[in-house]
């Protein structure tokens, strides 16, 4: 793999399925941009689950980095990726999503004037529930997918991720998005090139659903 490449493109696994961690792959290694790596860090995962990960990866070994840690959570996977990183910009991908096959092209012609930009998704969901999620100043209260910043739409420059890193929270991409406010030159972009798989049983929100710590809809 060469030491320049135009995108890292990173990803955090635990646990999931590897059927969606496949689509994610997939969707990553069928971009229309080729110019990129791609950092899959697995964060502590069962090794049944590693084993499979690992097996996939070596069918692509020109293009994706395979890492293993103890479980130590996604900001921190994300940071440690960050830093084995080489790409003039980076951007993220969670391991039950997928990419449009144009979505790093996409991106890429955003930043002509902006250091980093959080985009709309194409949300996949079940039920109108699902489009809602918890406000990071307040749990109990939902608020559309459409409002917030998320961590895998994010895609900016490489100076950006390695000046501020991830912080272990609640909605750590708001968090970083509005540090980055206050340094860089940001923006929201309209793009839909994102599939974001809000009907996954097992995901953060949808567990604190079950919990009934936030309102149904």
């Amino acid at each position: 793999m060469s030491n320049q490449v135009k995108v890292s493109v990173l990803m955090a696994v635990y646990n999931t399925d590897f059927a969606l961690v496949k689509r994610a792959i997939d969707s990553v290694l069928n971009q229309d941009l080729q110019d990129f790596e791609f950092i899959i860090i697995d964060d502590g995962s069962e090794l049944s689950c590693s084993r499979k990960i690992a097996k996939y990866v070596e069918l692509n070994e020109d293009k994706i980095i395979y890492m293993r840690h103890s479980n130590c959570g996604q900001s921190q996977s994300i940071n440690r990726g960050i830093v084995k990183s080489v790409g003039e910009f980076i951007t993220i991908i969670d391991s039950d999503d997928a990419y449009k096959p144009h979505h790093l092209s996409a991106c890429l012609q955003e930043m002509d004037y902006v250091d980093l930009i959080s985009s709309s998704t194409e949300t996949v969901v079940d039920s109108l529930e699902d489009y809602y999620v918890p406000d990071k100043n307040d749990i109990t209260r939902l608020i559309h997918v459409d409002e917030c910043t998320l961590f895998a739409t994010l895609f900016g420059r490489r100076e950006v991720f390695t000046t501020l890193f991830f912080r272990d929270s609640f909605a750590a991409d708001a968090e970083f998005f509005a540090r980055a406010k206050k340094q860089f030159r940001v923006k929201k972009a309209n793009l839909r090139t994102y599939v974001y798989y809000r009907n996954v049983p097992n995901s953060i929100c949808s567990s604190l659903k079950k919990q009934n710590l936030i309102p149904q809809v």
